[in-house]
């Protein structure tokens, strides 16, 4: 599933993969260098809360009992499917994220195109699209995070995806109704495959959602969230279809 998205790190190709499709794999990265490497033609890099001053989040399981709320990235436990940043005004526009360290056994990537998901909600659920993008519909991040909705305009003719199905998202009621609707969307359209130690990934964090499963071992991956160089021009978000387009 992975082919029609894979590039070498020095690829001339990365940019339009991840302009018209959202996502690329990506083969070269043999540590946080590398990933700062590739991150630094194509983004201005936005320090995360658990990064370093360069920008790159370590991710691995701290072997911690109990997984403190909006950490479970630091732990062995599978990951919901999301977008970064959800509980932010202004969630970065690209993630990219590098394997050092491949699990034993887990550790999945699972990925999923949010405009699959549109689309099809389009098609099969309107009523539920339409709750899924009221506005202030939802809260993200916990009392001191942004009221938003799942699917917002971006105000540049795009739809922003923006999501997280734990203990950190409140819906309101006429959303949370249509919850198992949007998972049951979001199951058909995702695809899983695995990070080896030199691969990653650039996603377009308006469109695509990621998750992980469960794994054993040390597995070790890098991270960092950037939105595009303005002189690269790349929209990000899911594309409104028209009816006669749906096809």
């Amino acid at each position: 599933m992975i082919e029609p998205y894979r590039v070498n790190a020095d690829s001339a190709n990365l940019v339009e993969l991840i302009a018209e499709q959202g996502l690329a794999v990506v083969d070269g990265l043999d540590g946080p260098e590398d990933l700062l490497k590739l991150a630094q033609p194509i983004a201005i890099v936005v320090p995360h809360r658990d990064s370093g001053p360069d920008g790159v989040t370590t991710i691995a399981d701290l072997g911690e009992s109990i997984v403190r709320s909006g950490f479970a990235g630091f732990s062995a436990c599978a990951l919901n499917p999301h977008t970064d940043r959800s509980g932010v005004p202004h969630p970065p526009a690209l993630l990219m994220m590098s394997c050092t360290q491949a699990a034993t056994s887990g550790g999945e990537c699972v990925l999923i195109d949010g405009q699959a998901v549109y689309d099809d909600l389009s098609e099969s659920e309107p009523e539920a699209l339409t709750a899924l993008s009221t506005p202030r519909s939802v809260l993200f991040g916990g009392a001191a995070g942004h009221l938003s909705s799942i699917f917002s305009d971006n105000g540049r003719g795009r739809i922003a995806v923006r999501l997280r199905l734990d203990e950190l998202a409140q819906f309101a009621p006429e959303v949370d109704r249509w919850i198992p609707v949007l998972r049951a969307a979001i199951d058909r359209h995702a695809f899983e495959f695995r990070l080896t130690a030199g691969q990653g990934y650039v996603l377009d964090n308006h469109r695509w959602l990621h998750g992980r499963r469960a794994f054993t071992g040390q597995r070790v991956v890098h991270r960092v969230n950037g939105d595009p160089l303005p002189e690269l021009v790349v929209a990000t978000g899911v594309r409104v279809r028209a009816s006669s387009d749906a096809a």
